[in-house]
């Protein structure tokens, strides 16, 4: 009878979310805050609260964060993420300084203490890579001259969780600092290994995932994913940064492959990841919460606009590229709930949990929602002055956008 039970609601679960990604099909709009809605219906406190498939959400939302950050890593070869690193890492500094201090701010301001500061600047700081990838995608921006200063700040935020995690953990864990740098060089170390993996040898590691089809594919890139991801956590790395440095080990017509194979099962457990943070909040502890969540929101798109503007000025990108590259950085979702869930998993404050869920919620809705009407509303304002000729009806994308560009010297 309870195995009938837990497949009965694993069943009804994955239905659900295929109807809710329909629904927001249909409406153009991310699908993230409608699983984190779906979890708090029926989580503590919800409406119907699951009781028995409790064990496979927890196993599969650890799967998803893991496919998420593999797949966001192949969309890099390691050279790439180097050279991108070397030559973006101020406005990666600028990005972590403008986007962080508004949660630090929040939590002292409270009176939660530096751990807790620590914990939000981390929430309000990181972008969702996964709602941004497909904003870009949808929106047909892949090929405008903005997103390379966009992927740079992406990948140098998933980099900077790799000692950031670590770090957090130690502090949540209440060890000393003898025991934190200790954990800190052994999640360098491990990082180190694996990025020299990738650089030196990522050929052998292609040739070993190889396959003579999609089947085996499937399996060698899933199972040796989940497996230096487990290890990674293992020796006090994030799982999720271990999955993403795999990735980049990949590249190529095996890179794309890869990324056919898995996008399915991706989606599948990422949807699982969000609805698990859902079934972990009690929905009566949002409403406090949610005047500071509107609040923090608002800070926190002025600020990635204004790194985006910036990051994208330095290399000679025209005003609207600019507000494309800030708009697209304002959705969160994946790493801000990862970093909430080890705050509430400690213990450290049980208000951290909802206001991270909440300002998901307003941000995973309203990044979207902001880089769908962008353009609507430039050429809205061309029209009004008059305009014969707005960024749309000029011919393809990118050219179109940026074909009014300012050369360097008048930035």
């Amino acid at each position: 009878m309870h195995g009938s039970i837990a497949l009965i609601e694993i069943g009804a679960v994955i239905l659900g979310l295929g109807l809710l990604g329909a629904v927001s099909a249909r409406f153009a709009i991310s699908p993230i805050p409608l699983y984190l809605l779906a979890g708090l219906a029926f989580g503590q406190g919800g409406i119907l609260p699951l009781a028995t498939s409790e064990e496979f959400t927890a196993t599969g939302a650890e799967i998803g964060v893991i496919l998420l950050l593999f797949t966001l890593g192949l969309e890099y070869t390691a050279p790439e993420l180097v050279g991108t690193l070397r030559h973006n890492a101020v406005a990666g500094v600028v990005d972590l300084v403008l986007n962080a201090a508004p949660g630090v701010a929040t939590a002292l301001l409270l009176g939660w203490g530096p751990v807790a500061a620590v914990a939000l600047g981390g929430v309000t700081y990181v972008t969702s890579s996964g709602i941004t990838a497909k904003v870009l995608a949808d929106l047909q921006w892949l090929g405008n001259r903005e997103v390379p200063v966009v992927l740079s700040l992406l990948v140098f935020e998933d980099l900077t969780m790799a000692i950031y995690l670590p770090i957090l953990t130690a502090l949540l864990a209440g060890v000393g600092l003898v025991a934190g740098l200790s954990t800190l060089a052994i999640a360098a170390a491990t990082i180190t290994v694996i990025l020299i993996v990738a650089l030196r040898f990522g050929r052998y590691v292609e040739m070993f995932i190889a396959a003579p089809n999609e089947e085996v594919l499937l399996l060698k890139a899933l199972g040796l994913t989940v497996l230096v991801a487990g290890v990674a956590q293992l020796l006090q790395v994030s799982a999720a940064v271990g999955a993403f440095l795999v990735g980049i080990t990949l590249s190529g017509p095996l890179a794309h492959t890869a990324r056919e194979v898995l996008a399915p099962l991706r989606d599948l457990f990422a949807a699982v990841f969000f609805v698990f943070f859902g079934l972990h909040t009690d929905p009566a502890t949002l409403p406090p919460m949610l005047g500071i969540a509107l609040a923090l929101a608002v800070v926190s798109v002025l600020t990635k606009i204004a790194t985006g503007w910036w990051a994208a000025r330095r290399v000679g990108i025209s005003p609207l590229g600019r507000a494309r590259a800030g708009i697209a950085l304002t959705p969160r979702g994946e790493f801000n709930i990862v970093i909430a869930g080890l705050a509430v998993s400690a213990g450290l404050n049980d208000r951290i949990g909802p206001l991270a869920a909440a300002y998901v919620l307003v941000l995973a809705v309203t990044g979207p929602i902001l880089a769908r009407s962008l353009e609507p509303i430039v050429r809205w304002r061309n029209r009004r002055r008059g305009s014969g000729n707005t960024p749309a009806e000029a011919t393809p994308a990118s050219a179109a956008f940026d074909s009014a560009e300012p050369a360097p010297s008048q930035l």
